[in-house]
């Protein structure tokens, strides 16, 4: 799979969900950009991207994290990112994301949790 499926972000006990799977890169960062928008319209105080199935990310991906990150943390908010691929936890260790956002092993684990993650 090369283009990222968004079916859209579904409501877990209150927070948004934003599953992306495939390939996030410069061609696909804008679809991953609007769903994570929608989210933040829609008031969300916290969402979870969920990565079970996305198998690559690029800078152009980093950085759509990285403002919607920044668009949550000013009303309070985080952005956490649940279930990586080693490959993909890589490029976040590499990149030195993995000190900037919430990581955690499964979906369900980052709601649970109310705190920074790992």
């Amino acid at each position: 799979m090369t283009d990222p499926t968004h079916t859209g972000h579904r409501i877990i006990n209150g927070t948004p969900v934003v599953p992306v799977s495939g390939r996030i890169d410069a061609s696909t960062a804008a679809d991953l950009e609007q769903e994570l928008a929608s989210a933040v319209r829609d008031g969300a105080s916290s969402v979870v991207v969920d990565m079970t199935d996305l198998d690559y990310i690029s800078s152009s991906g980093l950085r759509v994290l990285l403002a919607a990150k920044k668009n949550l943390s000013r009303g309070g908010g985080t952005l956490k990112i649940a279930a990586m691929k080693p490959f993909v936890r890589e490029v976040f260790e590499i990149s030195g994301f993995l000190r900037i956002f919430p990581v955690y092993p499964g979906v369900d684990e980052a709601l649970q949790e109310k705190g920074t993650g790992e």
